[in-house]
């Protein structure tokens, strides 16, 4: 069910849970400032999430309230996931959903990476 982003941050959120130990994940990255491991229903053959440690619920909040490190060190391990499974030769999409009509189901701000694959259009028109 997509969630409001404008709410505060939920703490039993499953991905507070995950960070906290309390669920398992598949990691393949981590560091001071991120946490990637494989989405349990993968929608591509990778499909790697990747969120920052800190309390934010979307691309909105973090953007606002992060600070330029925990920004700065997100996107590289953005980046360095996407490397490192091999996706960047043959291609690969990111995408954060924020919001109701964005589709965002989880109050945790988390990058998708899509890859092993040719990725349809973006948008169904």
């Amino acid at each position: 069910m997509p969630i409001d982003p404008t709410q505060p941050y939920d703490d039993n959120n499953v991905f507070a849970r995950i960070l906290r130990g309390e669920l398992p994940s598949k990691t393949v990255y981590e560091d001071e400032h991120a946490l990637a491991f494989h989405d349990i229903n993968p929608l591509a053959p990778v499909h790697i999430l990747v969120i920052p440690k800190g309390r934010y619920v979307s691309w909105d909040d973090f953007s606002e309230k992060a600070s330029d490190a925990e920004i700065a060190a997100f996107t590289r391990a953005v980046g360095k996931v996407a490397r490192e499974a091999g996706l960047v030769e043959n291609g690969y999409r990111v995408m954060a959903n924020t919001g109701l009509r964005g589709g965002q189901e989880v109050p945790h701000l988390h990058m998708h990476i899509f890859g092993g694959t040719t990725l349809g259009p973006m948008l169904a028109r």
